[in-house]
This record gives structure tokens, C-alpha cells and sequence, in this order.
């Protein structure tokens, strides 16, 4: 199943001056068990919704709805203005790059929008590889403070987030954002997150996913796995989608299918 666009301005916001962000069709896969979670998953650079809603189609999580949501069209300055379907803009992907922190806002509002309609008894996570993981980081960080970087509340009370080959945008602000909330410490503490990142990521380095993981353990992100794998560069495996489902299975309480 799927939906087409729709737009979002940062942060959930309406204010004059801000960019506007057309996203593109959103991809439904409905849980083939009993409906228990809810997850979004944010595909990487390039990419769209589609792609990674067929392989949800495969695994074994009966009941999870996945919903796979696909990036605006934005011109990129990492290739030089050239329009890319991205969640966000970015100049280069290090630890000391600039922020598009209006464009992180956009996407994470859009998300919040997609899970806002959710039935309250369903746990709800956010997901995704490269950019897309480093939008469900920031999105992470909004639940755990309760607001965007641009001070608007964040609306939606989160289970599990998933990163694969990712990294956390707006570091240096981390602990401040947590700190500056009255729940935010004990929000992060009880967060579960699961980070994947290979060693031989020549995208994302290795490096700057190890220091992202690194980050929020220190800003008081408690529940938190960071799972390392020799000689995988920017894509997945089985080995590691096996450890999702498993991970994702503990952390969310999933039944599985029953037979009666």
C-alpha cells in the first residue's frame, strides 16, 4: 500500500522565511499478525520508500506496520546543488560539518505526522540506514529533550530506535538539549537504541558512527547497543538484519505468531 506526498515545514511550524519540503510517496506494509508496533523507516540518500518496504515484506516480525515514507527532492551541496531525494541537506558527512538543522526538523516532523495516528496501545520506533539513520538519531534527541532544535514540542512518545550505517547530526549540542529538559535524562536512560555500523563503511565512516554511539552514551543514553562488523562497507547483510529483527523482537515485546 501506498500514499502520495504531502509537504512539511520545520518542526511542525508555519513561520514565514522557512523552506518548504515536498515529500514524496510513503510505502505501507501492514503487520501480517497481531498489530503491536509501529515503525518508520527512513531510507538513505538517492533512495525512496519502495525499496526498503519490499524487504520488510520478507522478514519475520508479524507484527510490526512498517511505514516507509520517501525524502523531498533537495538540491545537495555535497554534490554541488545537484537535487537529490534527501531528508536533509549536507556539505560533508564528519563530525564537524554544518547542520541543516531547519531540513533534520522538517523530516522528523513529517515523521512524528506519520505515527501521530497510530491506535495509544501500539509502541511506536524510528528507523533507517545513512541519512535516514541520522534523521531517526535526531528525532531520538527531539523525544528525549520533547522539542525540535527549533524549540517547537515534539508531539510523540517513542519505543526503539534503529541506525544502521549512520551517524548523529548536531552533536555538540547533545548534552545541552538533554540537560536544558526536566524529563530529558530520564528519557534517554530508557530509550532503547541499536546502532549498526560496518568497518569498512567508506560512505559513513566507521569512525564517525563509533563517535556518534559514543555521544549519546555520555549525554545518558543507557540502553544503548553498538554492533560492529568486520568488512562490511555501506549497505546490509543478513547477519545484521537477523539482529534487528531479534533486537527489535526483545525491546518491543513482539508475540511473534500465535496459533491457537
Amino acid at each position: 500500500m501506498s500514499y502520495n506526498s504531502t509537504s512539511m515545514s520545520s518542526g511542525g511550524g508555519n513561520g514565514a522565511g522557512r523552506r518548504n519540503f515536498e515529500f514524496g510517496r510513503t510505502h505501507v506494509v501492514r503487520p501480517k499478525g497481531r498489530h503491536q508496533a509501529t515503525i518508520v523507516w527512513l531510507h538513505g540518500l538517492g533512495d525512496n520508500g519502495s525499496s526498503w518496504s519490499q524487504i520488510f515484506e520478507t522478514l519475520p516480525l508479524p507484527n510490526i506496520k512498517w511505514i516507509c515514507p520517501t525524502a523531498p527532492t533537495l538540491p545537495l551541496a555535497l554534490f554541488g546543488g545537484f537535487p537529490y531525494s534527501a531528508w536533509f541537506d549536507v556539505g560533508e558527512i564528519s563530525e564537524n560539518a554544518a547542520d541543516d538543522l531547519e531540513g533534520l526538523d522538517a523530516s522528523a516532523a513529517h515523521v512524528a505526522n506519520l505515527l501521530s495516528t497510530e491506535p495509544p496501545n501500539i509502541k511506536l520506533g524510528i528507523g533507517g540506514f545513512s541519512m535516514g539513520a541520522a534523521t531517526a538519531l535526531h528525532s531520538a534527541v527531539c523525544h528525549v529533550s520533547g522539542r525540535y532544535a527549533n524549540g517547537n514540542i515534539y508531539p510523540i512518545n517513542l519505543s526503539a530506535i534503529v541506525s544502521l550505517s549512520g551517524w548523529l547530526p548536531c552533536s555538540s549540542a547533545l548534552r545541552n538539549r538533554i540537560e536544558g529538559s526536566r524529563d530529558g535524562i530520564r528519557r534517554a536512560a530508557s530509550l532503547p537504541l541499536f546502532l549498526c555500523h560496518g568497518r569498512g563503511d567508506d560512505v559513513v565512516a566507521y569512525e564517525l558512527g563509533e563517535k556518534s554511539a559514543g555521544a549519546l552514551s555520555a549525554a545518558g543514553f543507557r540502553n544503548l547497543i553498538f554492533r560492529s562488523y568486520n568488512g562490511l562497507g555501506h549497505y546490509t547483510v543478513p547477519e545484521e538484519t537477523d539482529e534487528v529483527c531479534s533486537w527489535l523482537t526483545a525491546n518491543l515485546g513482539l508475540e511473534g505468531f500465535r496459533f491457537n
